[in-house]
């Protein structure tokens, strides 16, 4: 069986956290192997891109970002994918765009610098209302820098301008408002889509 590439994105506080184990067994359920990762990755250079968005900024840390990224997926993505397993990943190239935009990196910079990247199968952008995902930080707490400044919006808003950008440069968006399901409806969603996916792909 050929092996499927699942990136889901979106604002801090859209769910991502709850929502991928909830669909990796569901996809497990249905036959599927599943392998769950993310970005950046638990590696060297993934653990300094996560734990340390205090100390880089702009373009350093966009570099570091990319740089993880090209090494999760020659070390650890298409061996996965070339078992044929279903690769799960929490976050990828969409919240790069988005994230390192917000971090004054000119967006045309980001697409060039992530241009060699695989392009996934299906890429989910999970998304709120930003008084909802505000509150939902709140609750749980800030994860980096990008999270500190108490307000949603601007991600919220360039998620939503780069929606076309991102179909353009080859991401097969399916969008979810998480404020709108419940996390066992929108993991009933996405498996419908997904297994209609790898359906046409065993096909072609």
């Amino acid at each position: 069986m050929p092996g499927l590439f699942i990136t889901v994105d979106g604002p801090g506080g859209a769910g991502k956290s709850t929502l991928l184990p909830l669909l990796g067994a569901a996809l497990e359920e249905i036959g599927h192997t599943v392998h769950l990762t993310r970005e950046p990755s638990a590696g060297l250079l993934g653990r300094a891109a996560r734990e340390r968005t205090v100390d880089f900024h702009g373009l350093s840390l966009a570099c570091l970002v990319a740089a993880d990224r090209f090494h999760h997926l020659a070390t650890e993505i298409q061996p996965a994918l070339a078992r044929g397993e279903l690769v799960l990943c929490d976050r990828y190239v969409p919240s790069s765009y988005v994230l390192q935009v917000l971090d004054e990196v000119p967006l045309e910079y980001v697409r060039r610098l992530n241009a060699p990247a695989r392009r996934p199968d299906l890429a989910l952008i999970l998304t709120a209302a930003p008084d909802l995902l505000d509150a939902r930080l709140r609750e749980r707490g800030a994860h980096s820098r990008f999270e500190h400044d108490g307000s949603s919006g601007p991600e919220v808003r360039l998620y939503d301008e780069l929606a076309d950008l991102l179909i353009e440069d080859g991401f097969p968006t399916f969008r979810l408002d998480t404020g709108e399901f419940s996390p066992q409806a929108a993991v009933h969603a996405i498996t419908r889509h997904a297994s209609a996916l790898l359906s046409r792909n065993q096909a072609e």
